[in-house]
């Protein structure tokens, strides 16, 4: 018999209609784990072990009835430590947040529980998510599953590891700059930002222009199925979309036959790639071709837009510091509170001027789709490195975090969808991921291709962490 720990929610809703599984059983297997395996992973912020009970038996009564609250019943879901959960802290990473409960659920937290999904933790992330790692002072080093001495990256990072060990069916992540797919990337699962507005958000990102928040899954059928749920409007959100969305399970199994693809291994302006990295996705990308689509290389044809990230995210690294009182400023990870006085600098002008060359980019990506139905680039410029470091401590990318992510950040500049799909190990048994990006409001289409890639190659999962390092 499959064991609990390798079912995913598609699996386990089915186990549910079977009657070969209650939700009481999942849950209970899935809390086991945590306690074992969370010393380990620091993957955590807490852990609602009898909330989580206690909605598992009502699922169990509901299914026993035939009657499940909806189509994510018995589903377990774990919940970012920045997305506002009723009746827990939301300390976002920070010994400056205040431990008092939320007393309003976010949007995504409402439609979940809608559908009957059953959050059981909270999942760590870097303080208020300013950077692509997932090291946090308030929590300390969350590790990978893969190799604990090594980062999961971030900033959804508790979130990809829980989602590596499948401690959770679902799992809510944010994505201003990466947090991700950065993460998905290292921990070889799942993870997809949508459409900028696709899935709402409420209380609003400090970096909201370019924040969006989406899934972390072991399987692409997975975020469809939370996707089903998640994305749909809601008024507290004046940049979320009025339109219903889509239904993303339909053309799962579509494939990519007849769809002109481009892979662009560098972007255009991405300094290096490493080696295994960039042998991984080539070969991914290729094998396009192999599931009918037409693979062409070719770049967009934009230059480096880092500055124009900055311009915005440095403005809100700053109002995250003004925000918080002078006597508790000194709790703030040096590196943030830095970030946080370059953004004080910048200019109103300067930061409008930011915003508005985000149209430009756009432009240039709406005109590349007329051509491409898709583009392929690596997820990251390297795997997964040493905890408790900006860049790879070998010195190849200087000591700014965007250095290795150069992948990432433009598509939260245009709003599109895109996604990190495992696409194979290094030699050093770490994951690699593949970005697949598509035209703003395709994000059927990029669940339907990360599937064919999916099936086409299934990817490797691991079930305990492999354990290198002790505190």
């Amino acid at each position: 018999m499959t064991e609990i720990r390798d079912l995913d929610a598609a699996a386990t809703l089915q186990a549910y209609r079977d009657r070969t599984l209650s939700p009481r059983d999942v849950v209970a297997d899935t809390l086991a784990r945590i306690e074992r395996h969370g010393p380990d992973l620091d993957a955590f912020v807490l852990v609602d072990r009898d909330g989580a009970m206690a909605a598992a038996a009502a699922s169990e009564a509901r299914w026993a009835k035939g009657e499940p609250l909806g189509p994510l019943d018995g589903v377990t879901v774990t919940v970012k430590d920045n997305i506002a959960w009723a009746g827990h802290p939301m300390r976002r990473g920070s010994l400056t947040s205040s431990d008092a409960p939320t007393t309003e659920n976010a949007p995504i937290v409402d439609r979940l529980l809608e559908a009957g999904a059953i959050p059981i933790a909270k999942t760590t992330m870097p303080e208020f998510g300013w950077k692509g790692l997932g090291d946090s002072t308030h929590t300390g080093s969350t590790r990978n599953p893969w190799d604990t001495r090594v980062t999961t990256g971030g900033s959804s990072a508790g979130a990809a590891a829980a989602a590596a060990l499948n401690l959770g069916h679902i799992h809510i992540g944010t994505d201003g700059a990466g947090s991700i797919r950065i993460p998905a990337a290292f921990c070889g699962v799942y993870g997809l930002k949508p459409s900028f507005g696709r899935v709402p958000a409420f209380p609003p990102s400090p970096f909201g222009p370019v924040a969006h928040l989406g899934p972390m899954t072991r399987t692409v059928r997975d975020s469809a199925l939370m996707m089903q749920a998640i994305a749909r409007p809601d008024p507290r959100d004046m940049a979320a979309s009025l339109i219903e969305p889509p239904d993303y399970l339909a053309g799962l199994e579509d494939g990519v036959r007849g769809l002109r693809v481009a892979w662009s291994p560098r972007l255009g302006f991405a300094g290096q790639v490493d080696p295994e990295v960039a042998r991984l996705t080539e070969a991914a990308a290729r094998a396009f071709a192999d599931l009918g689509a037409i693979v062409e290389e070719a770049d967009p044809g934009f230059p480096d837009p880092v500055e124009t990230l900055n311009g915005i995210w440095l403005v809100g690294a700053w109002c995250v510091l003004r925000g918080i009182p002078e006597e508790k400023r000194g709790l703030v990870e040096p590196a943030l509170r830095a970030a946080a006085e370059r953004g004080r600098a910048i200019a109103a002008p300067d930061f409008v001027a930011a915003l508005n060359a985000r149209g430009a980019l756009f432009t240039a990506m709406a005109r590349f789709h007329r051509r491409y139905d898709l583009l392929l680039t690596p997820a990251l410029a390297v795997p997964a490195f040493a905890v408790g470091n900006l860049t790879p401590p070998d010195g190849r990318f200087g000591d700014d975090w965007l250095n290795w992510t150069p992948f990432s950040y433009p598509f939260n500049l245009t709003g599109q969808p895109a996604a990190s799909v495992p696409c194979g190990l290094t030699q050093a048994g770490l994951p690699v991921g593949l970005q697949i990006v598509g035209p703003m409001g395709a994000d059927a289409r990029v669940l339907a291709a990360s599937r064919a890639v999916e099936a086409a190659q299934p990817w490797p999962t691991v079930s305990e962490p492999r354990v290198t390092h002790r505190e």
